[in-house]
């Protein structure tokens, strides 16, 4: 797929590509406003699976997902070799084989500009026009240093221009309710965000958090430094708790050690024996992040998206405590 075959100008020798039916695919901001239920919608992110077991296990969850219809599902993005290829492979198949809406991660960690507008023909080919924009963190170690490739972009705000320009996407980018670990303060962090809103972008979806007040405080911030832009949806985005070590996992994805009163909690239900109190910790992670969804939910949230690393069952149990009408899917986690 080359550049101009994206803007739809076929290259001189090459047929042009018959692309799949897309005029009816809503974006997410639309999705959001029409969804059918009465409730707040809700959204869920899958991750690339590494080979055919773990993309076994994700059709899996896809699938109890999709009888409880979200607004939308994302998939994160596998940088290199194939795991990037099962990515677009995959998130391809999600546009083709479901009624779901899906939305491809694009980051531009290693990558060209050529590679860059390759993927994001890929992703056009397969019917996919929702992107969610993202820096990406430097593999291997997150919070290392963020090392520009020589023909590619520096910053989001860059990219979200460059979606735009290749074609008709909706494009979404990432929010830190508590800041992003590179930004020096609160209100920097704020400005970056505007920048890549009014840069074309239509939504956020935040960073992983666990505690409300951080993301009412971002709406807060938002407002003051751009109104115009604060309308926006601002998506928080959950995970819950199902084990001690998905405390290790949830620190990691989202760059900040977890509120004290949250630890502290399912530290108690641990007691002396995690092994032995996996359910009582599972189950204070479920109340967690019901409370949490509950009180987002009370503030006007657009939307609630949650983390579900590729398993349907704690978020539906969230889902059903909220009042959603859902069963608990008949798998792990």
């Amino acid at each position: 797929m080359t550049f101009d075959n994206v803007r739809g100008r076929s290259t001189p020798g090459r047929p042009y590509p018959t692309p799949p039916n897309v005029s009816g695919t809503p974006s997410v901001v639309q999705s959001l406003r029409t969804h059918s239920s009465s409730a707040v919608p809700f959204s869920v992110e899958f991750n690339p699976p590494r080979d055919a077991t773990a993309e076994a296990r994700l059709w899996r969850a896809v699938r109890q997902f999709e009888r409880m219809h979200p607004a939308f599902v994302s998939m994160t993005y596998g940088a290199g070799g194939s795991t990037r290829d099962r990515t677009v492979r995959v998130t391809g198949a999600l546009a083709q084989e479901t009624t779901l809406l899906p939305v491809a991660h694009l980051t531009a960690v290693e990558h060209s500009l050529a590679e860059l507008r390759s993927l994001v023909g890929a992703y056009a080919d397969s019917g996919i026009r929702n992107i969610l924009v993202l820096r990406g963190d430097p593999p291997g170690d997150p919070l290392g240093e963020w090392i520009k490739h020589p023909q590619g972009v520096a910053y989001a705000e860059e990219l979200v221009r460059i979606v735009r320009d290749l074609g008709d996407f909706h494009v979404g980018v990432a929010s830190f309710p508590q800041g992003h670990h590179r930004s020096p303060d609160l209100d920097t962090d704020t400005r970056y965000l505007a920048a890549k809103l009014r840069a074309g972008a239509e939504y956020s979806i935040t960073q992983m958090f666990f505690d409300v007040e951080h993301y009412l405080r971002l709406r807060d911030r938002m407002a003051a430094c751009d109104p115009i832009e604060a309308a926006k949806p601002i998506i928080p985005e959950l995970m819950p708790i199902t084990s001690l070590r998905t405390v290790a996992r949830a620190e990691e994805l989202c760059g900040r050690p977890l509120p004290t009163a949250v630890v502290e909690r399912l530290h108690r239900a641990a007691g002396d024996n995690p092994e032995a109190n996996q359910a009582a910790v599972r189950a204070v992670g479920i109340e967690i992040a019901t409370e949490m969804g509950q009180r987002l939910i009370n503030e006007g949230a657009p939307c609630l998206h949650f983390i579900t690393l590729n398993f349907a069952k704690a978020t539906s149990e969230v889902l059903t405590n909220l009042g959603y009408g859902v069963s608990a899917a008949p798998i792990s986690a």
